[in-house]
Parts: structure tokens; sequence; C-alpha cells
């Protein structure tokens, strides 16, 4: 009989997530002194979040985000309007 649990599989992510994973396996790699593939790498990550609240806490936007995001970007197309006008971009 196959272990399922020990099948390969395919998941799909965005090319940043691919990176920061391949930074982590290569960290570990560097740790642990070995070769680490990505699925080593998940693994690690799960274990380390022993407090998915917290993750999920931390990772939500502060009070106030919205607003002060268009505030800046607000201020970012004014600063190019008068860039625009002063250099003739």
């Amino acid at each position: 009989m196959v272990n399922i649990a020990s099948m390969p599989t395919t998941i799909s992510v965005t090319e940043d997530v691919k990176e920061a994973l391949l930074r982590v396996a290569s960290e570990l790699q560097i740790k642990l002194g070995r070769r680490v593939d990505l699925n080593e790498a998940i693994r690690y990550l799960l274990s380390r979040n022993k407090r998915p609240d917290l993750l999920e806490e931390a990772c939500k936007p502060a009070p106030g985000f919205e607003e002060a995001y268009r505030e800046l970007v607000e201020g970012r197309r004014e600063d190019e309007e008068r860039a625009r006008r002063k250099y003739g971009f």
C-alpha cells in the first residue's frame, strides 16, 4: 500500500513567495550544512508557526492604513506634477 502523505504534489505560488522560500531553504542549508529541498523548507516554516493567530494578527493592516496610503499616493502625485512642471518631464 502506498502512503498518500508521502506522494509528491504540485502547488502554485507567486514569484515573490518562491523567492522567499528559496531564501529560507538557502539559510537552512547554511545552518544545517547540508542540502535542503523546498519541501523541507516549508516543513521548517510550518513547525515554527506554533501560534498562527499571532502571525495573522501581525499581518493585519494597521488602523488608519487605508487613509494614510491614500494621502501618500496623493502626495506622490503632487510631487510628480511639481517635478514635471519644474523640469519638463
